[in-house]
């Protein structure tokens, strides 16, 4: 199936790259690497901030295109600078170089068998999120464009990232990181993809604006009194208060958010109070998440969080905290860069396979880079056509198809020559 696939789509490119820069032969002949890569990274993931060996492996093909490379970015990230033969604006191009916990399930050739510790735990690790793919990807756009120099008109700036999932406890990293490192600096405008595993390949899905939701954690503490079981009227019920609380958070999504406007999530993913059956406890615990689209939204739902956490807990005699703390920012697509990038979108995979998609409320790092300067974040298409059943990411089945990858190449390579000329 998949020697069917990716005959298929090089006929395809033959036809839609017409009209555009004669690459052709520079993208077919660099698909198998990139395959290569893939299934090697694939087949030694590396948790975050600690992606060693990838790390590794992408400075040495770097350096070995010519390409000025600065490694230890973000601890283990890795950014290179290939300067076009004409002046002009810079670029950078942004691949994530993490895998996750997860314990790999396929039967795949290239399957992970690694195994690490993850918050004092011993976990599979497994790229299921294919940030395998991201990285061969943005391998394989340098190779392409350190052959075609004479084709840039200003800089490019190749960032690996790590830690996209999130730095380990106590640990600084990911996008954030690199930009208070400076890795943003004098770069102009910034493109990312990110494969799908339930989208076909040879799809390309994008959205103007807010695209990925801000994720905040929230912690909230309460404090009752404790007491016996039996004489809940000496006390005051610090988990009564908790779902109480609970209830009240729900009620700010669906009464007071302007969901017409754009989704928002308050979800709590843990509640912990209490040692015995019979004992009222003195306090409890709970944390979450905040998931928001729009940034007057985000900051409402913050305001009215603390406010009705505060108020609950006081109506019911005791006392509560509300800690809401960033982990990442809205993904938001530069409305004027997409408008200009979308010609070249189309050119490359053909204008019906272009679609405008929703607003998801999953998150990324990547929205840091685009507080620096306008980006343009997109999703490709990385599941077999015909597929019946394909695996959500962060899952052990999570799978994608190689013949998917090819166009990521020809995208972010044209992308980069369209916006430089212009």
């Amino acid at each position: 199936m998949k020697k069917v696939v990716t005959l298929a789509f090089g006929l395809l490119t033959t036809m839609v790259f017409a009209q555009g820069p004669n690459l052709t032969k520079d993208y077919e002949k660099i698909e198998g690497k990139v395959i290569e890569w893939r299934h090697d990274i694939h087949e030694n993931p590396e948790l975050g901030n600690r992606e060693f060996k990838t790390a590794e492996k992408i400075a040495k093909h770097l350096k070995s295109l010519g390409i000025e490379v600065q490694t230890g970015v973000a601890h283990t990230g890795v950014v290179g600078v290939l300067k076009g033969d004409k002046p002009g604006k810079t670029i950078g191009l942004r691949a994530d170089i993490d895998a996750l916990p997860v314990t790999e399930r396929n039967d795949l050739p290239f399957k992970s068998t690694v195994t690490s510790e993850f918050l004092g735990e011993k976990v599979g690790v497994m790229h299921a999120c294919g940030h395998d793919t991201h990285t061969a990807i943005l391998m394989g756009v340098a190779e392409v464009l350190s052959k075609n120099k004479d084709k840039i008109n200003g800089t490019v700036k190749f960032i690996f990232q790590p830690a996209e999932e999130g730095p380990p406890p106590g640990e600084e990293g990911g996008a954030l990181l690199m930009v208070k490192e400076g890795v943003m600096k004098d770069v102009d405008a910034i493109f990312g993809l990110h494969i799908n595993s339930q989208t076909p390949i040879n799809t390309i899905k994008y959205k103007s604006g807010g695209t990925m939701a801000a994720a905040q954690s929230f912690t909230i503490k309460v404090k009752g009194k404790q007491s016996h079981g039996s004489q809940p009227w000496s006390g005051v019920d610090p988990i009564l208060i908790s779902a109480k609380i609970i209830d009240g958070l729900q009620t700010i999504i669906s009464r007071e958010t302007e969901l017409t406007n754009e989704a928002a999530v308050i979800t709590v993913g843990k509640i912990k109070s209490g040692v015995r059956f019979n004992i009222i406890p003195e306090s409890a615990e709970m944390i979450g998440t905040i998931r928001t689209l729009d940034y007057d939204m985000k900051d409402k739902l913050n305001k009215r969080m603390v406010e009705m956490v505060e108020t609950i807990a006081k109506a019911y005699g005791g006392t509560a905290t509300c800690e809401i703390n960033d982990a990442t920012d809205i993904t938001y697509n530069d409305p004027a860069l997409v408008t200009q990038m979308l010609p070249t979108l189309e050119r490359v995979a053909g204008k019906d396979n272009v679609v405008i998609q929703k607003a998801i409320t999953g998150a990324e790092d990547f929205s840091y880079f685009q507080r620096e300067a306008p980006g343009f974040f997109f999703f490709l298409g990385g599941m077999t056509p015909g597929n019946t059943e394909s695996f959500p990411h962060h899952t052990p089945d999570f799978l994608i198809d190689d013949a998917g990858m090819q166009l990521g190449v020809r995208t972010l390579t044209e992308m980069t020559l369209d916006y430089l000329s212009k």
